[in-house]
């Protein structure tokens, strides 16, 4: 193809000190470490955004580059062209880590960076486009570039722990939209409470106790259904 033809003297010059760099088609293969023809491939399924156009020529960037990185790594890990495919659609069309942290930085929670691999060895086997979907729409990730931004750190791990145990990522976050509702109608009581008597700046001031009870409270719960489910089993 000719928009694709490396012509030495059609090299671009140096791209300056900062400024993002561009390949041909040619060098961006030998950079991701596949053929021209494999690549021209992920390009006709949609598996990498379009390149910039000048004229007859494609130029790709960094952008390309990590994409064709992912795309490898996933294959390793077992994933078909079709759901990476699927994969790359979603993150594409996934809510910006702009919007996710639209509200502002947790002011307790720490925010974590995955690329899409570090996302799929995480959750093995259960990255797809449906659990991806949820975890968006519950506002636990968000994308920046090639980056996957996860709200909270504390959530990331609790939940690739479950997933490890032999619960089901759309369990688990089935079960993370509940929570949220108990927990916006806990914050909400507690905030009520507060505001009776204190400035609202003591909202934050005050805040760890809250979390104290709801810890206390949710450990005094667990005791009593392990309890319940003891006597049930002396019984059986």
């Amino acid at each position: 193809m000719a928009e694709d033809a490396e012509h030495p003297e059609s090299r671009p010059e140096p791209a300056p000190t900062g400024a993002p760099r561009e390949y041909r088609m040619e060098e961006l293969a030998r950079l991701a470490g596949i053929t021209v023809r494999t690549l021209r491939f992920y390009r006709e399924r949609k598996l990498l955004p379009p390149p910039r156009r000048e004229g007859r020529i494609a130029w790709y960037d960094d952008h390309h580059l990590a994409r064709l990185r992912t795309i490898a790594a996933l294959l390793e890990r077992g994933h078909t062209l079709n759901g990476i495919a699927e994969l790359a659609e979603a993150f594409d069309h996934g809510r910006d880590v702009a919007d996710l942290l639209g509200v502002g930085t947790p002011t307790e929670e720490e925010p974590v960076r995955l690329t899409p691999e570090e996302l799929a060895a995480r959750f093995e086997g259960e990255v797809t486009p449906e659990n991806l979907a949820a975890a968006m729409e519950l506002g636990y990730i968000g994308t920046d570039g090639d980056e996957i931004v996860h709200i909270s750190r504390s959530l990331l791990d609790v939940s690739s722990a479950l997933v490890r145990e032999g619960i089901p990522l759309a369990e688990v976050l089935t079960a993370a939209t509940r929570v949220r509702e108990h927990a916006e109608a806990l914050a909400a009581l507690f905030s009520d409470v507060i505001l009776r008597h204190a400035p609202e700046d003591d909202l934050h001031r005050l805040r760890p106790l809250a979390r104290s009870v709801v810890e206390a409270e949710l450990s005094l719960a667990l005791d009593r259904r392990l309890q319940k489910g003891g006597r049930r089993g002396e019984r059986d």
